[in-house]
């Protein structure tokens, strides 16, 4: 359906409307032309649990946007593509205005390229930190860890996985933890009793994505990496990880290079989370 306060800009022949399962062919198609490694698979995930907006000209696909919002005070924001015909017309400033208005009064995350700097500081988003992205094929898994603490997850963890996941990025993230242990393979690392830690690996893009990953120290998150690398000798693996939390040069002493870099940036205030656990890898940089 068009959304009327952003649908036609003058001159330009193109509508914005709201994401629907019809625009995922031609979404996939915008982030093949990225040389994104998404598949369809990756794009109707992140579609079930967000909402989006797409610039379109008869069918066709021009630019598409993401956000997922966690409870009332927060969101964030991604997947933001114009193909390369479009841009120059003002398509990437009128798919970002709809989303923030979908965000409505919430504190938005997201992890921009160069490119999309300046028009995310122009909406008044403000750096807070750097995202590093490490991937390659595993040429040689790490031997499995057969410490006692970790284990994998049952679905009467999930409870108690949610709740680290809290507290370790401040948000209430329970939808988006919930499928994405309905997909993958996810690992828990137990104390007294207690969650510790988490970490979930499962298909993405050219092969697996680790992430996330929620700790309450870099040595147990190390391990809880560690345990599922050792499955995937041979793998394409994806690890993005927070630059302050100085786990590049070990990945790569592994063998994932780093690839890219991404700019946390925020609008409002950042979430506050609890200190005693912290998010050690992303599920992805657009779900936050």
């Amino acid at each position: 359906m068009p959304i009327q306060n952003h649908r036609r800009a003058p001159g330009v022949s193109a509508d914005l409307v709201s994401f629907e399962a019809r625009h995922l062919p031609g979404a996939l198609k915008l982030s093949q032309e990225m040389a994104w490694p998404y598949r369809l698979e990756d794009w109707a995930f992140a579609a079930e649990l967000g909402k989006g907006v797409v610039i379109e000209r008869e069918g066709v696909v021009l630019g598409t946007a993401m956000c997922w919002q966690y409870g009332a005070e927060f969101a964030s924001a991604g997947m933001i593509i114009v193909t390369a015909s479009a841009q120059g017309l003002g398509f990437g400033s009128r798919l970002f205005d709809a989303l923030l208005d979908i965000a409505g009064a919430r504190n938005v995350l997201l992890s921009s390229t160069e490119e999309g700097l300046a028009l995310y500081k122009r909406r008044g988003f403000t750096t807070w930190g750097v995202v590093l992205q490490h991937q390659g094929p595993l040429m040689v898994a790490p031997p499995s860890d057969a410490r006692a603490d970790m284990r994998p997850a049952t679905a009467a963890d999930l409870p108690a996985i949610q709740a680290l996941d809290a507290r370790a990025v401040g948000m209430p993230r329970q939808a988006m933890v919930a499928a994405l242990a309905g997909v993958g393979d996810v690992l828990v690392m137990e104390r007294n009793g207690r969650i510790a830690g988490y970490a979930i690996s499962r298909r993405f893009g050219r092969g697996y994505v680790i992430g996330p990953v929620a700790a309450e120290s870099i040595e147990d998150a190390k391990h809880l990496i560690l345990k599922h690398l050792s499955t995937l000798q041979g793998a394409f693996v994806r690890i993005d990880v927070y630059a302050h939390h100085e786990l590049s040069d070990w990945l790569q002493g592994l063998g994932l290079a780093h690839t890219g870099t991404g700019t946390a940036m925020v609008k409002g205030s950042l979430p506050s989370p609890d200190r005693a656990a912290r998010m050690f890898a992303l599920a992805n940089q657009s779900f936050g």
